[in-house]
């Protein structure tokens, strides 16, 4: 089983950016943490790196559903979606596999919340 699901799309960096954001918008995520590692890779070892963002993305409804079937589940939260640079003017988008992470939870229960987050973030990808 694949742990994420990307794609490459015809858009800048920035743009990428803004339009998986917007996706994520219509299936019921918010942005909760936002990480540039080209920037931070720069700060802290002074070296270069290509455009490279990492959107943690929150459906609190699923969330919510989530930690009230396994205490611990934060550990795997939130759903990361990456943004990075591929150069002419082309971004790579890719979002975590819920499905694939919560393989190592030995909770049930939570196979049908996997399930719809994952449904959720492939079709994200897939409408970029």
């Amino acid at each position: 089983m694949e742990y994420h699901y990307s794609k490459i799309v015809p858009l800048a960096f920035d743009a990428a950016i803004a339009k998986v954001t917007e996706e994520l918008k219509k299936e019921g995520f918010g942005i909760l943490t936002e990480i540039d590692v080209q920037a931070t890779l720069k700060k802290k070892l002074d070296v270069e790196f290509r455009p490279y963002r990492i959107l943690g993305a929150c459906n609190p409804h699923f969330a919510y559903k989530a930690f009230q079937m396994e205490d611990h589940i934060g550990v795997l939260m939130p759903c990361n979606v990456i943004v990075q640079d591929r150069g002419a003017g082309r971004a790579e988008v890719s979002a975590v596999n819920p499905m694939s992470s919560m393989q190592s939870v030995q909770n049930p229960a939570l196979g049908e919340v996997a399930s719809e987050v994952t449904a959720r973030l492939r079709k994200v990808i897939d409408s970029l």
